[in-house]
This record gives structure tokens, sequence and C-alpha cells, in this order.
């Protein structure tokens, strides 16, 4: 079954925390999508893969090349999963496709920061529990780490 994980962001914000968690997935072999609402939030992040660390780069691409098939991690607008991702992130508002459970594991990020975006991450909450599927809630403690709150 489908792993499902809202990450409430509030002491750091996306960009610190989205490519960590993406090299983990590429550490265990996952293929993995990140889908974001808008065409101005996908070029932020794709410049920003390439440079996050100066001791590293994640490989990656934009559903707008024409290979993205082949890249193991696939920036995308699409619900549709170009690269055969195992795992697939979503920010920013991108929410709950039908075919959640093709994933292992889906991961919502979210700004705790923000009204709206709290909003919408108890919405897609509701979702996925009506989808039947479990989900776990993650929130950073004072030291950084990440906290299984249920």
């Amino acid at each position: 079954m489908t792993d499902i994980l809202f990450y409430h962001l509030q002491r750091q914000p996306l960009e610190a925390v989205l490519p960590t968690l993406v090299e983990k997935s590429l550490a265990r072999g996952w293929r993995v999508a990140i889908e974001v609402p808008d065409a101005e939030r996908l070029t932020a992040l794709d410049d920003h893969l390439w440079i996050w660390r100066d001791d590293s780069f994640l490989p990656h691409g934009t559903d707008q090349a024409a290979d993205c098939a082949d890249e193991p991690v696939l920036l995308t607008r699409q619900h549709a999963n170009l690269n055969r991702a195992d795992v697939r992130f979503l920010v920013d508002g991108a929410g709950i496709a039908d075919d959640a459970g093709s994933y292992a594991r889906i991961v919502l990020m979210f700004d705790g920061n923000d009204d709206a975006a709290l909003a919408r991450a108890r919405d897609e909450w509701r979702k996925v529990r009506a989808m039947g599927f479990a989900a776990t809630y993650w929130q950073q403690d004072e030291a950084g780490r990440w906290i299984r709150k249920g």
C-alpha cells in the first residue's frame, strides 16, 4: 500500500527540505517525481536543484524535455507518472491524484505559516482518508528532526 506523508514546513522552507528528501529517495533506488502547480515555480525549483549544495547536485529534468521519461528526478506540472516514479512529492498546493495507489510513497509538503496552504493540506488529508489510504503527519522539532505526529 502507498505510504502518504504530510510534511508540515515551519522551521525551514521547501528549498531546504525537499532536496534532502529527494536525495534520500534516490539512495533507496527510487525514481522521483516532483509535482508543482505552475511553470514559474517549476523553473525556480529546477534552478535550485542544480545548486542546492556546493558539493552536490541532484540529477533531474523537467516534463518539457523530450526524454523526460529517462529522468531519475522529474519536475512536472502534470499528474501523469511520466518517469515511472516510485515516490511523488506534491508541493505548493499540488494535490493527490486518482492514481495515488501506483506509488510506493507520496509526500505532500505544505507551508505551515500560510493559512491557505494549511487549509488545502487539511482538505487533502480528508481526501486521502476518503480514498482509503492511511496517512502520517510529520513536523520538525526545535532541533530540526522530523517527528511523526499522527
